[in-house]
């Protein structure tokens, strides 16, 4: 199923990439980004919200094609998540090759990152400090959640290709 392009009051679909052992930080994430959901500017979406009975693979999998903004949520569990790095990692940079979204590394915690694939892409937040060196967190998080509403505006401005 193809997602639609973002457009005036059509929310940018956001995929969060992220392991487990940092759902705590996901939340709090998604806290500064509910401003964007509530202006319709985004629409989030992560693994938690998969329904009882549904196959996950499956609503992962149809949910990192619709996305066109994708979050990896870097830390030293995420790179050694076998699913993170080598399925979910692997298309979203696939896709965001052929223009069809785009990744967006968030340095969690401290970890050597550098090297990995996305590696070459701008990152958040500034500096490339991670969310847990900051004296405030909420600084780093209000800083990504920044950065997030940019990508999304100029991606209402110029859409990425919609995937077929």
């Amino acid at each position: 199923m193809a997602s639609s392009p973002p457009g005036p009051g059509r929310p940018i679909a956001v995929f969060f990439s992220y392991a487990h052992e940092d759902e705590g930080l996901r939340d709090e994430l998604a806290k500064h980004l509910r401003l964007l959901e509530r202006q319709r500017i985004i629409a989030g979406w992560h693994d938690r919200r998969i329904t009882g009975g549904a196959e996950w693979a499956g609503a992962i999998d149809d949910n990192l094609h619709k996305a066109n903004i994708v979050l990896l949520l870097v830390s030293a569990d995420f790179l050694a998540s076998n699913y993170c790095y080598d399925a979910e990692v692997q298309y979203a940079l696939d896709r965001h090759a052929a223009g069809e979204a785009r990744v967006i590394p968030i340095i969690l915690r401290p970890v050597d990152w550098h090297s990995a694939p996305f590696g070459k892409l701008q990152f958040l937040p500034k500096d490339g400090r991670p969310v847990t060196t900051w004296t405030h967190q909420d600084e780093a998080f209000a800083d990504i959640a920044r950065g997030i509403r940019s990508v999304a505006e100029e991606s209402v401005l110029h859409p990425l290709a919609v995937p077929g």
